[in-house]
């Protein structure tokens, strides 16, 4: 299993040829076996779900693969799965959540984080746009991100983290 985000199951694959040697580094430091905790939001001023997620991501220089899944609500699961391609400084791929749509995402690296655009395949949360944030936390800590925008206050509003540790 392999968790990201939203409480469901994350892959990340294939961040393409091209990648530069710290962006090769860097991939390669997601890979493993992660697991933690976090919370999910089941919509803008819904109820907090608390979530317990197992990962698995698999890298090279150049792509990584990550599919995981959360786990709440009565042992509800969910999946999910994000195709990551790197162009130079540009990540662009799919990500497919518990509704079993791809939705785009189109990022890049800061620091010690991929930060994506989401294009949702369906409206969510009153729009199809959101960000996204795959963020390395020291040498074993992975935190795993979204963030939209409340459609009445206009406020961005985290929508799901989670805060894994590499086993």
């Amino acid at each position: 299993m392999r968790p990201f985000l939203f409480a469901t199951s994350l892959s990340l694959a294939g961040l393409a040829a091209g990648a530069n040697a710290s962006e090769a580094d860097f991939l390669n430091s997601l890979a493993g076996d992660w697991s933690g905790t976090g919370m999910v939001l089941t919509r803008i001023g819904g109820a907090k779900v608390n979530v317990s997620c197992n990962l698995k991501s698999d890298a090279s220089p150049s792509t990584v693969d990550m599919n995981g899944s959360c786990r709440g609500l009565a042992f509800i699961t969910r999946s999910f799965t994000a195709n990551v391609k790197a162009a130079g400084q540009r990540y662009t791929g799919n990500y497919t959540g518990p509704s079993g749509l791809p939705s785009r995402l189109v990022g890049s690296r800061k620091g010690d984080a991929l930060t994506f655009d989401i294009t949702w395949a369906r409206v969510t949360n009153g729009d199809r746009s959101a960000n996204m944030m795959i963020q390395k936390v020291g040498q074993n800590g992975l935190r795993l991100q979204t963030i939209d925008r409340d459609p009445v206050s206009g406020r961005s509003v985290v929508t799901s983290r989670i805060d894994l540790q590499r086993e």
